[in-house]
């Protein structure tokens, strides 16, 4: 079974695909918006050893986005708007491959804790339901201390608040920054928290 895993090259989506891999054949699919970020996951992707391809997600996604950001004052609503546009997106991907053998598993790499980027259980069912795929979070059941340990067994990582990967967040912050100026990234992005990338599977 084939199993496509949302990869932005960091050590959650990279530990989900580890612990995916005696199960199934796992790809690494990472979404952007047309710039060249995907290609951190790439590299990522390559030192990990799993097969990699990406996904444009269209313009009106980064404005619903930013439009949320906006409304609330803050990143969680829009970057969980982003999160299921790319699940959905995998997932019709996937769907319109089943009959020739594609993929019916997607899977990406929110930990139990997670607020954001994180879908609801109402969610997750409508995206099953509507695309015929299943969805698996491989980290659900791990807290903080366990995904760490993990991370420390499997994979060498650089970590750190300005560390480059493809996750929705840089190319968000980027297209803000365009329209509206980086006053307003620091008003809307107030904390930067650590970014991880993975260097080496040990």
């Amino acid at each position: 079974m084939k199993v496509q895993v949302l990869y932005s090259g960091g050590q959650d989506s990279s530990l989900s695909a580890v612990l995916l891999e005696p199960f199934f054949e796992v790809e690494l699919v990472t979404c952007s918006f047309g710039s060249g970020a995907w290609r951190h996951a790439e590299r990522a992707a390559e030192v990990i050893g799993f097969p990699f391809r990406t996904i444009t997600l269209g313009p009106d996604v980064m404005d619903g986005c930013i439009d949320l950001i906006l409304k609330h004052g803050y990143p969680r609503y829009g970057i969980n708007y982003v999160h299921q546009k790319a699940l959905e997106q995998v997932a019709k991907d996937s769907a319109t491959k089943k009959d020739a053998g594609g993929c019916a598993y997607i899977a990406d790499g929110t930990r139990r804790d997670d607020h954001s980027p994180m879908l609801t259980m109402p969610e997750i069912k409508s995206l099953e339901m509507r695309f015929g795929v299943q969805y698996v979070r491989p980290l659900a059941g791990y807290g903080r201390h366990a995904i760490d340990a993990l991370v420390k067994k499997h994979f060498e990582i650089v970590e750190g608040p300005a560390i480059e990967k493809s996750d929705y967040e840089s190319e968000i912050r980027s297209s803000i920054k365009h329209r509206f100026g980086d006053k307003a990234v620091e008003r809307l992005f107030p904390q930067e928290h650590a970014q991880s990338r993975v260097m080496r599977r040990l």
